[in-house]
């Protein structure tokens, strides 16, 4: 049985996921991979809403070490009483390897929390994350979209630790007794995240909280112009079989522009993959009365609109 954690750490925890969810009461699941982080949440959650909770950890299946750290922490719950489940995925991971395993983490948590009737699925992602994920977009010129950060509830998702620093949780689980699983590639400088790691713990007058408060509010700033972009499509845009016509784009703001032409090439080409830099120089040359092609689209300006056209399919020879 872990040691008794601090009733101030754990009041302050009850409190944060109270003001995202009315907690008391509800089936809480939490994804715990046995890092620090994840057991500090895993600690923190059964200790501020005890019997209440539910743990799963995703094994990736990409390292020889995933299914022996999936069972410790197994063991770990099965010592706190907290019911435990190891996620696999059904197939192997391929392609951009660290995206991919996020997104499939949490199509298993979400089909897991599914069947087990759990109301949320709480996740470590803390002010640290928050500041990293920032630093890295801002260094790869990223638009307030990019500069978003996670946002504390997503869904099922909810994340109430991003006002809590890296450290604090690691001093939960020393104070708990408890010896986290390490992930070898949290040093590994090949990776972005782990030199802006780096350089933010070299910084000292970097303030990572601050950091992730200002995340927050470009999250809220980014859902705001998301509202202000889906009104203007639904009044400013005529669509049809295979044409769509922007009216008035140039009364707009640039940011504003730029969200109303990503979302009428969606709505005209489905398989289109979004792409920052073809999106800038399409914009620049509509505004300047050009025309250009995008996709499968082709998109004109005129003097008061900008039309959007399937292009004809290629003749095969």
């Amino acid at each position: 049985m872990q040691n008794a954690l601090p009733e101030a750490a754990v009041e302050r925890f009850r409190g944060d996921l109270q003001k995202l969810i009315p907690a008391d009461g509800a089936r809480l699941g939490v994804a715990v991979s046995g890092g620090p982080d994840s057991l500090a949440l895993l600690l923190l959650s059964n200790c501020a809403f005890p019997g209440q909770c539910h743990a799963a950890t995703v094994d990736h299946q990409l390292r020889a070490e995933s299914r022996a750290e999936a069972d410790y922490v197994g063991k770990i719950c099965a010592s706190l009483g907290i019911p435990h489940a190891t996620l696999t995925p059904a197939k192997q991971i391929t392609g951009s390897i660290q995206s991919a395993a996020r997104a499939e983490r949490y199509v298993l948590l979400d089909l897991w929390a599914e069947q087990n009737g759990l109301d949320a699925i709480l996740t470590a992602h803390h002010a640290d994350d928050q500041a990293e994920t920032l630093l890295m977009r801002l260094n790869r010129g990223a638009g307030t979209g990019g500069l978003s950060g996670v946002r504390a509830i997503n869904g099922r998702i909810v994340r109430p630790l991003l006002n809590w620093r890296r450290y604090e949780l690691a001093e939960i689980v020393r104070l708990a007794g408890i010896s986290p699983v390490l992930d070898p590639t949290n040093k590994d400088d090949r990776y972005d995240r782990v030199r802006i790691r780096k350089a933010i713990m070299g910084a000292g007058w970097l303030d990572p909280v601050a950091m992730a408060r200002s995340a927050t509010a470009l999250t809220e700033s980014d859902a705001a112009l998301g509202w202000m972009a889906d009104r203007l499509f639904a009044e400013r845009v005529s669509q049809m079989d295979e044409s769509i016509v922007l009216n008035d784009p140039l009364s707009l703001p640039l940011e504003l522009q730029r969200r109303l032409l990503i979302r009428c090439i969606r709505a005209l080409d489905g398989s289109w993959r979004e792409n920052g830099p073809d999106v800038q120089r399409l914009s620049e040359k509509l505004r300047t009365g050009g025309k250009a092609s995008i996709g499968r689209l082709t998109v004109r300006a005129t003097p008061d609109s900008w039309e959007f056209t399937l292009a004809p399919p290629r003749r095969k020879n």
